[in-house]
């Protein structure tokens, strides 16, 4: 059975077009987006108050391609797009997305990379995607050099976003200082497309935890942006349309590194007029004077933030947050009492939640304002088509059963970089045409208002999902046997109030550290990981240790029994599940 989007929800007006580059999609009205008069400025930092109109984004990232040009040696119509991979690692910037129309307008690609990697990770991320040029920003300068000079990226292709308050860190130039360059070179040739080379090249190549090993680099189009934020607007607009909001003011304060940042907060809302709020980071008390400073009217949050909202309502009330109108949820899933409490102590505000991937770039399933099912991701939006597969493969036909979710979509991204055997396993084929696996387990529903909403209920990856992040427990533990006093192990998600999840290690000692106590290694492990990993990976749920790592015959780790023993120690202490 293919599920398709409720009655309510409109057709898009035309196919996302497959021959022009994003920049030029999301800079002209000739293809839907509000035209520019009426828009209100699309970035605007939530620290200093900085501003550009639409007309100066363009004439940025004309400016900043111009200047690259002349010192990279870089022509629009030379070269291929992946001899011009260009890195961005930097917090929140106004200036972040229209460096990445800067690189496009080259006719090169760019890989966003988290913020809270490593060295380590970010190296990884810059030699496998072939990055020549890296984008940062002074306060993360140390780490972004450490990578790219083990990278073999010289000095001078290291470039800075400024960022609020930052501190000057000569002799590096700033993205500023090539906007300033370039007003002084000429024009660069126009940029010849064949047709249909929207939807074969790729635009971003940003990394997705997989089951297993590093992050693998997912090749997003040009057309698979263009087509989720077509989706995305179409599907929102009836819900707005009945609260008579034209244009309205957001908050942009997810990373816009993450797939949920890069395309649903920063793309979306401005291709359609409204004004993005940008902060370069989380921090509770920062962001309610944002809200009540700029008078924000939407919010795309994750659910750790909304506990935070909850756990400090003392300090929210101070602040005047009756601008704020609904918050959209992303990244994990929000629970069907956390969204009920939500409403309840803000009662000014509507809530609803979505679902997607950096495979499906990015939601395929969105809550309107104007059909909220609590504990539901939402519908299917315009051009999607899904279905449910049992773990015997066949299709589920009926609502409440359980099935892993196949996404099929316009944004559909392209597959993995170098990896074709992940690629023919999560991008599949049968008559119906190409569908995305998901991993994970969804049921359909139909609603009060008689309309199919979905709710995700679990995964059949192993993901673990903390603050939004997903941490892939292979990675972790890759990187844990490389210590001396770890024979074997695993690492499963478990229950946190702050974080939604973090990770717990499961240990079997080498037989060189039998001798020593369980709290000296297990400080040893966690400081293992400290030292190489991002925050959000490290062992904030412990390590313990045991005799043996259940395996089945054929050697997969069972994890899902370790689960259950965590599950039922949890609830012999009291503890939440």
């Amino acid at each position: 059975m293919v599920f398709t989007p409720p009655s309510w929800v409109p057709e898009l007006p035309f196919d996302p077009p497959d021959s022009i580059p994003l920049h030029e999609f999301w800079s002209s009205d000739r293809y839907g987006r509000q035209p520019l008069t009426k828009s209100r400025n699309p970035y605007t930092c939530g620290v200093t108050g900085k501003t550009y109109t639409p007309a100066e984004v363009s004439e940025r990232f004309e400016l900043l391609a111009r200047a690259l040009s002349r010192r990279l040696g870089w022509l629009p119509n030379d070269e291929t797009p992946w001899d011009k991979v260009v890195g961005i690692y930097s917090f929140n910037s106004i200036d972040y997305i229209m460096s990445t129309y800067g690189v496009h307008r080259l006719n090169g690609i760019v890989t966003p990379a988290n913020s809270m990697y490593s060295a380590a990770e970010l190296e990884h991320q810059l030699r496998s995607s072939g990055a020549k040029v890296l984008f940062t920003c002074a306060e993360l300068l140390d780490t972004a050099l450490k990578a790219t000079r083990a990278c073999g990226i010289p000095d001078d292709r290291v470039f800075l976003l400024r960022l609020p308050e930052a501190s000057e860190s000569a002799p590096f130039k700033t993205i500023d200082d090539l906007i300033t360059e370039g007003r002084a070179l000429p024009e660069i040739e126009p940029l010849a497309w064949s047709k249909g080379q929207g939807g074969r090249q790729v635009a971003y190549l940003c990394y997705s935890s997989g089951t297993s090993g590093l992050p693998k680099a997912v090749m997003i189009s040009h057309r698979n942006v263009i087509a989720n934020m077509m989706q995305v607007k179409w599907h929102e607009d009836p819900g707005r349309r009945a609260k008579g909001v034209e244009t309205q003011v957001q908050l942009g304060l997810l990373p816009l590194s993450h797939i949920y940042g890069l395309v649903v907060v920063a793309h979306v809302g401005t291709y359609r007029g409204d004004e993005l709020i940008v902060m370069p980071r989380f921090e509770l008390k920062a962001l309610l004077e944002t809200i009540q400073k700029f008078k924000i009217a939407y919010l795309h949050i994750v659910p750790p933030i909304v506990i935070q909202l909850l756990r400090n309502q003392e300090l929210c009330a101070r602040y005047d947050l009756t601008s704020v109108r609904f918050v959209f949820t992303g990244a994990a899933p929000l629970g069907a009492e956390t969204h009920e409490a939500l409403v309840a102590a803000f009662p000014f505000l509507g809530a609803g939640q979505g679902y997607g991937m950096t495979e499906t770039c990015t939601a395929v399933l969105i809550t309107g304002e104007n059909d909220v099912v609590v504990g539901t991701s939402g519908s299917l939006a315009p051009a999607c088509r899904a279905k449910l597969v049992d773990e015997d493969g066949t299709e589920i036909t009926a609502y409440n059963r359980r099935g892993e979710i196949w996404i099929q979509s316009p944004s559909v991204t392209l597959g993995y970089l170098n990896n074709e055997r992940a690629t023919a396993e999560a991008f599949v084929w049968d008559a119906d045409g190409r569908w995305m696996r998901t991993g994970d387990v969804a049921i359909a529903l139909k609603a009060p208002s008689g309309h199919e909403h979905f709710a995700v209920v679990d995964r059949l990856k192993e993901l673990i999902k903390v603050k939004g992040h997903q941490v892939a427990p292979a990675e972790l533990e890759a990187h844990l046997l490389t210590h001396p006093a770890v024979g074997d192990c695993t690492v499963i998600p478990v229950p946190d109030e702050g974080s939604g999840e973090v990770p717990k290690a499961f240990v079997v000692k080498a037989a060189s550290a039998a001798s020593r106590s369980d709290e000296e290694v297990a400080r040893d492990i966690c400081r293992h990981v400290e030292e190489h990993k991002a925050r959000y990976k490290w062992l904030k749920g412990g390590v313990e240790f045991i005799k043996e790592i259940p395996k089945s015959p054929s050697g997969k780790i069972l994890r899902r029994l370790l689960k259950d023993k965590e599950r039922e120690k949890r609830r012999a202490k009291g503890a939440r599940l």
